[in-house]
């Protein structure tokens, strides 16, 4: 999409001012229509230009706040607009407030916003609010059903200028000057954001990877907390973050898990759930002197790990570990053999290993890895150590192998690919190396909100995955978000199908009282 293409619909002459003096800059070829106040002149407008061109619609300009939070300069990026006559239409939200954001924009919310037909006064607000809208706004639903019929994205910001109890009149001239002025300056600030939304809108291809999201450890781990917390009733201590992912810890953290990160701030005989990255035999010896109840959900397959650095070390080797420094699987794992595990995090690390080549060495990894990374560092092992012991099976997860090699068939069919991930999953920056090693850039995200419209200017064919430790939902509300830009196909692309499941501790799968015992 081009600057060109892009109509701005503003209702008064200031807001039309600040949006003209704004957007020329950022797109110069945009227009700016000022419609006049109300639905009649805002309908009027809407019809004849959108029937007149090609491109995304937006509308900017002042609203009236129906929450006691927003302030005056806030921005308000509508999710969806609720007409007075019953109906929504959705809008593009995320993309352009991640666009504000960037700008250095920094009250911005989303939510609905709801249209009135007449000037709204305090009296109604509450009314107006009742159904979950944040703002109110004369024009913006007239305008949005034109741009809906007529099959174009759609995108509202507007900008507080008086809330409930501060209701801004021309006869209230002290209102005006703190709500209007306050408007005016960040309505202009703002205007650029919508420069870059248009020019990420058009149509696309989204190549959904198969598999993406959860794996069966993850699932486990969270059904985990999920039973104690049905069983027991908060509060349910875990020890870190019962899996890297910030949706799934603020979701259990509502209905009562409380995330430490040590044991230390477990009152003494509490219920403690261990993470899914496991942990330590010192931690297990720490929960047992604070007389803790313990729930493993460490993943099975980490347990492997701990199981073969047990086993090597009673071998007398000297251990390996491939891995991330600083990670909770890796203090774990070592944790099992401190005296015997050497930490290695790419193939130069292993010159500073102080071994001969006769010693007996045996390597282990990280489950949460790139596997061809892995596999140059395990090269590089044997080369030196050309004895190398290493375990019967691979320890990198097959939910993490399985996702890059998903992601190495999307990557070269894409232009961008989306990894949906919080920055502290191990396996889901892994998705973003794997993909860019294959020549396709990749961004990692927490959610929609987080997509930036730059990234999409010219892409034509977005990949999306999810890490193993991010919900599949926010698979949904990103593919939500890029239909927001314009028309998408979405495609699935089953590269390796799944059928991995891991059983509960068996308290857990009982219908009787839980036997949680003293550690």
């Amino acid at each position: 999409m081009t600057d060109g293409d892009l109509l701005i619909f503003a209702p008064l002459r200031i807001e039309a001012a600040a949006v003209r003096s704004a957007i020329r800059f950022m797109a110069p070829g945009a227009r700016v229509i000022q419609t006049g106040m109300g639905p009649v002149h805002a309908e009027r407008a809407a019809r004849s230009a959108i029937e007149a061109s090609s491109g995304p619609v937006a509308v900017a300009g002042f609203c009236g706040a129906l929450t006691d939070d927003l302030k005056p300069g806030d921005v308000v990026v509508a999710s969806e607009i609720h007409a007075p006559w019953g109906e929504a239409v959705a809008c593009s939200s995320a993309p352009l407030a991640a666009a504000l954001r960037r700008l250095g924009v920094d009250r911005v919310r989303v939510g609905p916003i709801v249209s009135a037909d007449h000037i709204v006064r305090d009296g109604e607000r509450a009314a107006l609010g009742a159904n979950g809208a944040i703002a109110v706004d004369m024009e913006s639903a007239w305008v949005a059903k034109a741009a809906s019929e007529a099959g174009r994205p759609v995108a509202v910001l507007r900008v507080v200028v008086d809330t409930p109890g501060r209701e801004l009149a021309l006869r209230r001239a002290r209102n005006w000057l703190g709500g209007g002025v306050a408007a005016f300056r960040t309505l202009r600030r703002s205007t650029p954001a919508l420069g870059h939304w248009a020019l990420a809108t058009g149509p696309r291809t989204v190549l959904l990877a198969g598999p993406r999201s959860f794996c069966a450890g993850v699932e486990r781990a969270i059904e985990i907390v999920e039973r104690a917390l049905d069983r027991y009733g908060p509060p349910v201590y875990v020890r870190k973050q019962i899996v890297h992912n910030v949706h799934v810890v603020r979701e259990l953290e509502e209905r009562g898990a409380v995330f430490v990160d040590t044991l230390q701030e477990v009152p003494e005989e509490a219920l403690v759930v261990f993470s899914a990255h496991g942990v330590s035999p010192q931690v297990r010896g720490d929960a047992e002197q604070r007389r803790l109840r313990v729930i493993d959900a460490t993943c099975p397959l980490v347990t492997k790990v701990h199981t073969e650095a047990k086993r090597f070390a009673r071998g007398g080797y000297t251990i390996v570990l491939i891995g991330h420094d600083g990670h909770e699987e890796v203090e774990g794992t070592t944790g099992e053999a401190p005296e015997h595990i050497r930490l290695v995090q790419k193939a130069d690390d292993i010159d500073d290993l102080e071994l001969a080549p006769e010693d007996p060495v045996a390597y282990l990894t990280q489950t949460t890895l790139a596997v061809d990374e892995v596999n140059d560092v395990v090269d590089a092992l044997r080369q030196r150590f050309p004895q190398l012991a290493g375990p019967g099976s691979d320890d990198i997860c097959y939910a993490t192998s399985n996702r890059q090699e998903a992601v190495k068939v999307l990557a070269r069919e894409s232009d961008l690919m989306i990894v949906i991930g919080s920055g502290n999953s191990s396996n889901s920056k892994r998705l973003v190396e794997v993909s860019a090693r294959e020549g396709c850039p990749a961004r990692l995200i927490d959610d929609e909100t987080e997509i930036d419209p730059d990234w999409l200017v010219g892409v034509r064919t977005v990949g999306v995955t999810a890490g193993a430790s991010a919900p599949e939902v926010l698979v949904d509300r990103v593919v939500e978000a890029l239909a927001g830009l314009g028309p998408v196909d979405v495609r699935e692309r089953h590269v390796v199908e799944e059928s991995m499941q891991f059983t509960l501790p068996i308290g857990l799968r009982e219908d009787n009282e839980m036997n949680v015992g003293r550690r």
